[in-house]
């Protein structure tokens, strides 16, 4: 059955290896939209570096107005040595943060799997991340990296001031959709990590988080302080199930994560607010070192149209179809240079084709 109305997906190829692996991902959901009658229309529009060249600014007017009409946004990395020297305002990473605040996106999604095929990859022992399937969803918009920043003095005199600023609201959402996608997953647990010893703001996010837990009687909620969190994830990583925490905790934790997992070309993103468009990315950079060459593994902005497909669209079996895809396709040895381990590798559109031959 077709979808009662078309749905737009605003496709921002970004710069680098992000316009190669995103020409990739569209063609699987294009696969997936003609098999499953989604009605999936794709726009494309500039932001990063290429809108800077074009346009003289990382994110113009016309890409936020195609966003602010699209149901999910499709995002490539963005950036690159060329734009580096910049003004702060002009710089490429600014069309990220404009998406963020411009749409409420608070919620930051990094799955963490460690698939049997690639127990290999990650740098732990094989017992110690063998099951390892965690879901880390890190405050997006407050904050250290929001709050009143200061300095003062030059030299031996100089003092800085940065505050870390949280409102019980801006808490209790984030911990609530949390809890409310732990709801969707087998073993429904959450971990809410703080410092709650030592910060203020913490204190403040344990009392709230509390709170939240109460409404779901039905998941079981632990919380956990974040030095303790960092040692659990290198020493039992299995024991996980969501984790979700302030702003920069968040940010730390998930590169940890990925380094559990081996590789940031398998990890993809999404980015939630409370109505769409949702902001769906590969993790990792723009790659400039390879950009061009046709060799970028795909799988992690493969594995985002997945994200995009369950928390922007609500189509939980399609998501499901792209992931069965990409773990059959690793299953079978297929493997881009990052994962090869010097062994024979497919080029990026090779791998996609591999993907797109074991969806069902």
């Amino acid at each position: 059955m077709s979808a009662a109305r078309p749905r737009r997906i605003a496709v921002i190829p970004g710069d680098g290896i992000g316009r190669e692996v995103i020409a990739e991902a569209v063609r699987v959901l294009a696969e997936v939209d003609r098999r499953h009658e989604l009605g999936l229309e794709f726009e494309e529009g500039l932001a990063g570096g290429a809108a800077i060249d074009a346009v003289g600014h990382p994110i113009p007017p016309k890409t936020v107005e195609l966003c602010r009409r699209s149901d999910a946004i499709l995002l490539g990395a963005c950036g690159g040595p060329k734009w580096d020297r910049g003004p702060r305002e002009l710089r490429p990473e600014q069309a990220l943060f404009t998406l963020r605040k411009t749409f409420g996106l608070y919620a930051n999604l990094r799955p963490a799997i460690v698939p049997p095929m690639l127990l290999g990859a990650s740098p732990l022992r094989r017992e110690i991340v063998e099951g390892a399937d965690l879901l880390i969803v890190r405050e997006l918009t407050g904050g250290l990296y929001f709050g009143a920043q200061s300095r003062t003095g030059e030299r031996e005199h100089a003092a800085a001031l940065d505050t870390l600023p949280y409102s019980a609201v801006e808490v209790r959402r984030v911990v609530r959709k949390a809890c409310e996608i732990a709801r969707r997953r087998p073993r429904r647990k959450v971990t809410s990590v703080d410092k709650a010893n030592v910060l203020e703001t913490s204190r403040l996010w344990r009392e709230v988080a509390t709170e939240v837990a109460r409404e779901f009687s039905d998941l079981t909620v632990e919380h956990m302080l974040v030095d303790n969190c960092a040692l659990q994830l290198v020493y039992n990583p299995k024991q996980f199930d969501v984790i979700v925490t302030e702003n920069m905790f968040g940010d730390i934790l998930s590169d940890e994560a990925a380094g559990v997992m081996g590789s940031l070309g398998l990890m993809p993103s999404a980015s939630l607010g409370d109505r769409p468009p949702g902001l769906f990315e590969p993790v990792h950079g723009t790659a400039p070192d390879i950009a061009g060459k046709g060799i970028a593994n795909p799988l992690a902005a493969i594995l985002t149209t997945a994200l995009l497909l369950r928390y922007g669209l609500g189509q939980e079996a399609p998501a499901a179809a792209i992931e069965a895809a990409v773990l059959q396709a690793l299953q079978d040895g297929c493997r881009t240079a990052d994962l090869a381990g010097g062994r024979p590798a497919l080029g990026t559109a090779a791998m996609t084709d591999a993907v797109l031959a074991r969806l069902h």
